[in-house]
């Protein structure tokens, strides 16, 4: 399914310069994320296969499949890096728990958490509560030099979503920084999400 909540306000805005603290054991800080190009994948909370989701949580649209989604960007990850993209995900899980998953998952990228909501104050991206708790809904970010080219907001086919972007971010002429005339814009995108 296409994402479902809006996300043509975020298109050409800057992203925020944030200080987060990451599964490498280092804070991202401003630089961080003032240059380069990355996909922040953001997702509500990753499962342990010692805990119990309860049965109610499946039923929640997107909430599922944050586990198979990490995994699909850890293996086109190398994919997305030969086209100057690096990986990132982010959730409001503590540290500790993100590095659980990271090493079980053998991730190559780091997991950002952000248990103040502060990405998601500074961007307007939406959350919902779930058994008491806070989470982000899943969405991705795409930021080319600090500028927000792609936005994808309320995703809930998360095993799916990675690939359809890494095609996407494909199509973009390398250090052009404009699309090919073969480009799908980002409405374009989402009609044709859509009708499929």
């Amino acid at each position: 399914m296409p994402p479902t909540i809006p996300a043509e306000h975020l298109l050409g805005e800057q992203f925020p310069l944030l200080a987060l603290p990451s599964t490498t054991g280092e804070v991202m800080g401003p630089m961080d994320f003032a240059t380069g190009n990355f996909v922040l994948f953001i997702y509500p909370r990753t499962g342990r296969p010692d805990r119990v989701e309860p049965p109610e949580w499946s039923m929640v649209p997107g909430a599922k499949g944050c586990t198979a989604e990490a995994c699909e960007f850890r293996d086109l990850a190398a994919d997305y890096g030969s086209i100057g993209y690096r990986i990132l995900g982010l959730s409001s899980q503590d540290t500790d728990y993100q590095r659980e998953a990271a090493e079980r998952l053998h991730l190559p990228y780091p997991l950002l958490s952000d248990p103040g909501f502060v990405l998601a104050t500074a961007c307007g991206l939406p959350t919902f509560g779930f058994d008491g708790e806070l989470l982000h809904v899943r969405s991705t970010l795409v930021v080319r030099d600090r500028i927000i080219t792609h936005a994808f907001l309320g995703i809930t086919d998360a095993a799916a979503h990675s690939a359809a972007l890494l095609e996407e971010l494909q199509r973009w002429v390398p250090g052009a920084g404009r699309q090919r005339d073969d480009q799908l814009t980002f409405m374009e995108y989402q009609s044709l999400q859509i009708s499929n």
